[in-house]
This record gives C-alpha cells, sequence and structure tokens, in this order.
C-alpha cells in the first residue's frame, strides 16, 4: 500500500465512520465532531483522488469537503452567538 493509497484510505473511512455513528445515533450531524471527521476525510480523499489523477472523485470530494466548511463555518459562527 503506498502513500495514496492511504491517504484515500483514511480519508474515505473516516467519512463512513462519521456517517456509521450518525446512523446509529451516536452522533449528530450539527455535532463539531461529525463535521470535522467529513471535512478531514473529505480532504484526504480528494487528495487522494488529486494524486491518482481520478478527477471524478475529485469534484465528488472537493464538493465534500466544501459542504462540510460550510457546515463548519456555520456551527462556529453559531457557537459565538451565544
Amino acid at each position: 500500500m503506498n502513500t495514496t493509497d492511504l491517504l484515500g484510505f483514511a480519508g474515505v473511512a473516516l467519512i463512513l465512520i462519521a456517517y456509521f455513528l450518525n446512523l446509529n445515533q451516536r452522533l449528530a450531524a450539527n455535532d463539531l465532531r461529525y463535521i470535522l471527521m467529513n471535512l478531514v476525510g473529505a480532504i484526504l480523499a480528494c487528495l487522494a483522488s488529486v494524486l491518482m489523477k481520478y478527477y471524478p472523485f475529485v469534484l465528488l470530494e472537493g464538493t465534500w469537503a466544501i459542504v462540510s466548511l460550510v457546515a463548519l463555518v456555520k456551527k462556529l459562527k453559531d457557537a459565538t452567538k451565544t
């Protein structure tokens, strides 16, 4: 297993663990840990896709990272209001 594989595996694993925890009601979708797991996972998976030059997944994971980043910004803004 090379570095690209490890990055991709780690990223996808983080996304899937977050999803599993959410489905089993152990982590809410608005929980900071859930958002961060998705953001870091998507960034790692996107980086691996760039390194592999597999552009459909660059688009998918890049979009996932942007959506997660927007969720993080919203979460942080909401936290500063209280």
